[in-house]
């Protein structure tokens, strides 16, 4: 199966055109007068189809409908948006496979991960409708006679959702699955890479809600970070910005927003970590390192980039993992049995590249590697082996985070060791221990043990599910996103006093008598 074929099959029922609006305000704006960009397949690297960018007047349309949509949307029940949200999850199940192929196409993924992806948004949509019913806030007890207080949750607003290409919808979905059950309205910024996929994923959900005869409540605004993506974190208009993307670009987005005092959800670098101890199941282990470093060739925040070996079953472990790398399926994601897809694009490649170059330089040894490798065909993609390499942990490419299918493997004797090497990188957002001991285990979730947002048992960094709370510390951001009270960060809260005596009593036994 190659890529004309797929898109032949699924451009038409996801309507899209050789050449695309990107910019959605209630209506898709015009593609003339605008400058387009073109969507290219990391598969073999061919064009897919051409998408506008916003102007500065599109994005203002865009703010603007999305302002006055919200004073609608916001009056509406949370059951009854939640109802709604339920027919954007129907619509989604509908083009689930057509959506799913075109994420395999434009982010290079397989056909399983890109049907995954759409699940993903599937699930969480279902959690949203759940949340539309327990928006809870607390009764608290009054210190005062004859009053009553309690906390209330509020629609925050319009909010800005920027996305990058290795989720190019799931992390949308993420974000407004709860927010629109919330009350808010958003506007999109999606990676320049993943394009064509926002524009169909908007087409989708919108006509589920322009059935149902409510205002649209999703907008887009297709372009690069250093425009749109700055027109938005400088809005004061966007009370909340939730961004995923790389930790420089996250600081500056902070920075902007921390500027006029407003709200940010920021998933930045992961240099996730998997600790084997020699009281793991080693083929159970095998298993799960083997799918967070290769899922996505290496291109998730989660993806698992350190492996910490305990000595007693270093030698055995690094063999068996060498082998299934020497036999895993390179190749067009398209076809059946393909385990790893190519890296997104040329710059991607690159990085690849020279990690593994300068980790050698550092003195890391390559087991396996390092190299490009040519598909007959698929000459225009960029694909690769993936890497494995014996390191030390206080080396610089250890602490970086690469999105490439690159692990680095390090030794330890004891626990306590193996959490200290694993605590030492500036990121925190997975983490895994294998063991079949108890106390390792328990060491391991203790506040001694993992720093990161996210922390596994016997199972992979990677494959998050919708219900739990998905974020890091340090500089991954802390923010969180989907699961738990996730949602309370698209809201505002409210702290009510009602006095419902015929005095006015102070708290804390202030007095103030006037006559």
């Amino acid at each position: 199966m190659d890529v004309e074929t797929v898109k032949k099959e699924i451009m038409e029922k996801l309507g899209l055109d050789e050449v695309n609006s990107g910019v959605f305000y209630g209506e898709w704006a015009p593609v003339e007068g605008r400058e387009l960009i073109t969507s290219y397949s990391p598969i073999d690297g061919s064009p897919i189809a051409k998408v506008s960018m916003a102007t500065k007047e599109d994005y203002e349309k865009v703010m603007k409908a999305a302002e006055e949509s919200f004073k609608v949307w916001s009056e509406i029940p949370a059951p009854k948006r939640g109802w709604v949200v339920r027919e954007i999850g129907q619509e989604l199940i509908k083009y689930k496979k057509e959506l799913g192929r075109l994420v395999s196409i434009e982010a290079g993924k397989t056909l399983s991960e890109g049907e995954g992806e759409v699940q993903e948004m599937i699930d969480i949509a279902d959690l949203a409708i759940g949340l539309s019913r327990q928006f809870y806030g607390l009764t608290i007890v009054s210190e005062r006679e004859e009053h009553r207080m309690y906390e209330q949750w509020l629609p925050l607003g319009t909010i800005g959702v920027i996305t990058s290409f290795n989720f190019p919808c799931a992390v949308w979905a993420w974000n407004t699955m709860i927010a629109s059950a919330a009350g808010d309205t958003s506007v999109w910024k999606p990676s320049s890479k993943g394009a064509l996929i926002a524009v169909a994923t908007m087409k989708i959900v919108n006509r589920a809600v322009e059935r149902l005869g409510y205002p649209p409540i999703f907008f887009l605004a297709v372009g690069s970070g250093s425009t749109v993506g700055e027109w938005m974190s400088t809005d004061s208009r966007l009370p909340l910005i939730s961004f995923t993307g790389s930790i420089p670009t996250g600081k500056r987005i902070s920075e902007n927003v921390a500027k006029r005092l407003g709200r940010t959800i920021l998933e930045l670098g992961g240099n996730n970590a998997a600790i084997v101890t020699a009281k793991a199941d080693i083929n159970n282990a095998l298993k799960g390192v083997a799918f967070g470093a290769l899922a996505t060739s290496g291109q998730r925040c989660t993806s698992t980039r350190r492996l910490i070996l305990h000595e007693d079953i270093y030698d055995e472990f690094l063999a068996r993992l060498k082998n299934i790398y020497e036999k895993v399926s390179i190749g067009n994601p398209l076809e059946e049995g393909v385990l790893m897809g190519p890296l997104r694009d040329e710059a991607s490649f690159n990085k690849y590249m020279n990690a593994v170059k300068k980790a050698q330089e550092e003195g890391a040894k390559l087991v396996y590697g390092g190299e490009r490798v040519n598909i007959p065909g698929f000459e225009g993609g960029y694909y690769v082996k993936p890497t494995i390499l014996e390191a030390k942990p206080d080396m610089e490419m250890v602490k970086t985070e690469t999105f490439a299918p690159i692990i680095y493997v390090l030794k330890f004797r004891t626990i306590e060791e193996a959490l200290e090497i694993h605590n030492n990188v500036p990121q925190g957002l997975s983490s895994a221990i294998f063991t079949n001991d108890l106390r390792e285990e328990e060491y391991f979730l203790s506040h001694k043990g993992s720093d990161c947002g996210i922390a596994n048992v016997n199972t992979s960094t990677a494959g998050a599910e919708i219900g739990g709370a998905f974020g890091g510390e340090k500089e991954t951001g802390g923010g969180r996103e989907s699961g738990s009270d996730a949602w309370k960060a698209y809201m505002r809260r409210q702290t009510v006093t009602i006095n419902y005596g015929k005095e006015l009593p102070l708290a804390q036994g202030v007095r103030f008598d006037i006559e």
